[in-house]
């Protein structure tokens, strides 16, 4: 029994000390400004094709699934309501923080775990150079920079899908109708809940892509086993975490 917990244990562990020295690191020189610039181009820039397409659709799908509900309790102007929230609260950050995490929490893992299954992570600690704060502390900084931006721009093409499917496919109402009450059916918790939600995302899929590819053995069978892990641990993470945040925020309100 002792030796089927052991190894989640000090995996955890491991997760843990790396978490607090990369945070630590954002208060230490070197910063690697350039290395933090080249991550967020990876990560923001890359991601946006992605994202710009999955938040459109996610919109519309949603207006075109609540459009017979909406209909039978003759509700259809609210549709940009039910967008809205939905949306921002909701499956824009969960929707954009697993994109991410499938695209970049993979790429950190097989990076690393390829820098270390060659060595190249001990020849940079032989040289003196802190593997953690120049590797791991410029990918969680990017990270967290540019998933909030993402999910911005995830709700707002969103909300955009909705308006097309609402107004101009199916005519449940009119476009500044739509706006309006998408407008008016946000208070400052719901901005609050999207924005933060993606921030602490952020941190999770960056540090277990990093852990996961740190932590890689076993030749390049290890770092595809590195890359899978990052992959499912992230996004199961982002989750379990949705339910907590939300229910922090349900209690506060």
């Amino acid at each position: 029994m002792l030796d089927l917990i052991k190894g989640p244990i000090l995996n955890l562990q491991t997760f843990f000390q790396l978490t607090g020295r990369a945070l630590i690191n954002v208060f230490r020189s070197p910063h690697y400004i350039d290395d933090i610039f080249i991550q967020m181009d990876i990560i923001g820039f890359g991601s946006l094709p992605l994202i710009m397409l999955t938040g459109f659709f996610t919109g519309a799908v949603i207006t075109l699934q609540m459009s017979r509900t909406l209909n039978q309790y003759g509700a259809s102007g609210q549709v940009g309501t039910v967008v809205a929230i939905t949306l921002v609260r909701e499956l824009g950050p969960v929707l954009t923080a697993l994109l991410v995490a499938g695209r970049n929490a993979s790429g950190m893992a097989s990076e690393l775990g390829s820098m270390k299954v060659t060595e190249q992570i001990d020849a940079m600690r032989a040289l003196g150079t802190d593997p953690v704060q120049k590797l791991v502390t410029p990918r969680m900084i990017a990270t967290a920079t540019m998933l909030p931006a993402l999910t911005v721009i995830s709700d707002f093409l969103g909300l955009v899908g909705g308006w097309v499917v609402a107004t101009i496919m199916l005519s449940l109402t009119t476009g500044q109708t739509y706006w309006s009450t998408a407008y008016q059916a946000l208070d400052y918790s719901d901005v609050a809940q999207g924005l933060i939600k993606p921030f602490i995302f952020a941190f999770v899929i960056a540090l277990v892509g990093c852990h996961y590819g740190l932590d890689t053995t076993g030749g390049t069978q290890g770092v595809g086993r590195a890359t899978t892990q990052a992959v499912v641990v992230s996004s199961v993470w982002v989750i379990v975490l949705t339910f907590f945040i939300g229910n922090c925020f349900l209690s506060f309100n």
